[in-house]
């Protein structure tokens, strides 16, 4: 998406907002941007962004979950170009093998295929057959037959391969390998534990690991974001916790500066059964993030938020790895508490939910949001007649109950902003074939061709404009301010 924007059969026709969902907008007013979404959504998130800055558009704040958690780092440092310029994370060749196979399940999979290939050999050699006396035929009406022939040949070939001292020998032994091989991924899964910790089960249910691995997804992120921060240096990548203290760090000495915003991340803790919340705020409303009226909600609100540029700096990569881990498809992610903290020092898996778009709008409306704007790739079903055939393949299975759970999170969350009287603006598709793990596109049956991960960039900036900027920022009459 270099120069002008792409237009026409490029960009699939945009929505117009909900006429409930446009008002007055000011930019005097504390404005939020919430990203939302899986896997494929962060490049819808990268156009929008992108659309915002081209604009001016004034954030204070950014809350994200899931793969938004990416586009929130980037935008809170002013470093969003590095998600859509021409070497940005969304337009590396790096970002197909996000979700990739897990290296336990690849390793097995390649073991079976390789027994399955040993034992079709002999299946092979008796087919080979059916080759071999066709060509004989024709060789002997042409005259060409020469003394005793392919299927003279071809006898020989199979009466030594099956010989009592070759095939019957080798074979069930090469397998036996092979099945060995893909066994011991498994095994290392089995007998590893739970970070240390005792898993309940049959054992044989320890040997089904999750299918998927969101482990690249965080490095992609990290790796991103080490050459923004870098510059033109050429030092080396600190380690992930190191990484992620310096950001903190970043974001922290230069808010209130132009480019730099808020941050809020809300990731799901599977053993406490709860969300959990990361912030990172100015110092007025810092101290405001845990105390509350009671001193029962103080201790919840310790139990579930936490206050990134104190110690909670140090699992700033450990919330951005949970963030990215997709419920059940994928291994989690981990997190260990301190002993001084509420947790008492407990290792605990993280994930992300979908759900929690409205624990994100809840935090942001409670720290003075008036305003906010909800970017997500998740088209709504309008009405009857607008199924699409249902996905087969195993990604698109995971990416479909995502993109479901999802649209619904966004319209309930849009009933929780109209209760609080804050004003919600969406910025969503019409009509987006790309499933959250479609990293190498997907066929659109409503076009007759493949989509890719630049169009679903082109479109999240295309509707930004058609939704959100022009519509509601350019009505409002005033400036937008200086796009911080």
């Amino acid at each position: 998406m270099t120069g002008s924007e792409p237009s026409g059969p490029a960009a699939a026709p945009s929505r117009p907002p909900a006429a409930g969902a446009l008002g007055p907008y000011s930019p005097e007013q504390q404005t939020a941007l919430v990203l939302t979404g899986a896997g494929t959504a962060g490049a819808y998130h990268a156009g929008v962004l992108r659309a915002l800055e081209e604009a001016g558009v004034k954030i204070d704040i950014v809350g994200a979950h899931g793969v938004g958690v990416i586009g929130g780092l980037f935008a809170a440092v002013d470093g969003a170009h590095r998600l859509w310029d021409d070497k940005g994370l969304w337009r590396s060749r790096s970002v197909s093998k996000m979700y990739g196979w897990a290296p336990s399940v690849r390793m097995a999979a390649g073991a079976l295929a390789l027994a399955g290939v040993a034992v079709a050999v002999p299946i092979l050699a008796v087919a080979l057959g059916l080759l071999v006396y066709p060509i004989d035929l024709l060789a002997k009406m042409a005259g060409l037959q020469r003394a005793g022939g392919p299927v003279a040949a071809y006898l020989g070939l199979v009466q030594a391969a099956f010989a009592p001292e070759a095939l019957p020998t080798w074979l069930p032994r090469i397998v036996f390998l092979l099945l060995s091989a893909a066994a011991v991924p498994a095994a290392v899964v089995a007998w590893r534990g739970v970070r240390g910790r005792r898993a309940r089960g049959r054992v044989w249910w320890r040997l089904v690991p999750p299918p998927l691995s969101a482990a690249r997804a965080s490095a992609l992120c990290w790796t991103a974001m080490w050459d923004l921060v870098r510059g033109a240096t050429r030092l080396r990548q600190p380690p992930l916790a190191e990484l992620g203290r310096r950001y903190v760090e970043l974001v922290g000495e230069n808010l209130g500066q132009p480019g730099f915003k808020e941050l809020l991340l809300v990731v799901h803790d599977v053993d406490a059964r709860r969300d959990l919340v990361f912030a990172l705020v100015a110092e007025p409303r810092r101290r405001s993030l845990v105390r509350r009226s009671t001193t029962r909600e103080t201790e919840e609100r310790r139990a579930e938020v936490f206050d990134l540029s104190g110690l909670a700096r140090d699992h700033l990569a450990d919330v951005v790895a949970g963030a990215l881990a997709l419920p059940v498809a994928s291994e989690p992610g981990w997190i260990t508490f301190g002993p001084d903290t509420y947790w008492r020092g407990e290792t605990h898996r993280l994930c992300d939910r979908p759900g929690s778009l409205v624990r994100v709008l809840h935090e942001l409306i409670d720290l003075g949001a008036g305003q906010i704007v909800l970017a997500s790739a998740a088209p709504d079903l309008l009405g009857p007649h607008a199924l699409t055939p249902p996905r087969l393949d195993g990604r698109g299975r995971v990416g479909e109950y995502l993109q479901s759970a999802e649209t619904a999170a966004v319209r309930e969350a849009a009933r929780l902003v109209a209760s609080a009287g804050a004003r919600l603006f969406i910025i969503r598709p019409a009509h987006n074939p790309v499933g959250p793990l479609d990293f190498a596109g997907a066929f659109d049956d409503r076009s007759d061709r493949r989509s890719a991960l630049d169009e679903l960039m082109a479109r999240g900036y295309q509707d930004a404009y058609e939704q959100f900027i022009e519509p509601v920022v350019g009505a409002s009459g005033e400036g937008v301010g200086g796009g911080s």
